[in-house]
């Protein structure tokens, strides 16, 4: 067993850090990046807000916590002993809500809408030069991106 695992005499059995397990799980790329997540008290365990990376979690504890645009729920069934491929670390974790997956349309909706172009008020009438010019300058961005 290694050192960030423990044996304590705890009825649930062995825990693991709660940082070193989201990397493992491959939810961030570093450690580091994990403890930070963990920091900011955004995450819960069991339905218990988490702001100390060195919170053990055990098997079948329930995380929450934002990881992009998802609201990321994930059910332990291992705690794993490194840092392994993709699928070694998909098999540490049950995701219960997988997250959607968006059409394209509605991806440059929400990019065009980020920007201010596409958001208008009812009865602000008709665009104006400037709105125009910033939806072919947003066009323009999206159009070399994709090249």
């Amino acid at each position: 067993m290694t050192s960030a695992q423990t044996t304590d005499a705890h009825p649930k059995g062995p825990g693991l850090r709660l940082d070193r397990w989201l990397w493992y799980g491959r939810f961030l790329k570093s450690r580091s990046l994990a403890a930070k997540l963990v920091e900011t008290g955004r995450i819960r365990v069991n339905g218990e807000k988490v702001a100390k990376p060195s919170r053990l979690i055990r098997q079948n504890d329930v995380l929450t916590f934002p990881l992009g645009d998802h609201i990321r729920v994930i059910k332990i069934i291992d705690l794993g002993t490194r840092r392994g491929p993709a699928p070694e670390a998909q098999a540490l974790y049950e995701d219960l809500e997988p997250p959607q997956k968006a059409s394209p349309q509605e991806k440059e909706a929400k990019k065009l809408e980020n920007a201010g172009v596409l958001k208008r008020d009812p009865g602000q009438g008709r665009p104006t030069k400037r709105d125009r010019r910033k939806l072919d300058t947003h066009r323009d961005a999206s159009n070399q991106q994709t090249k």
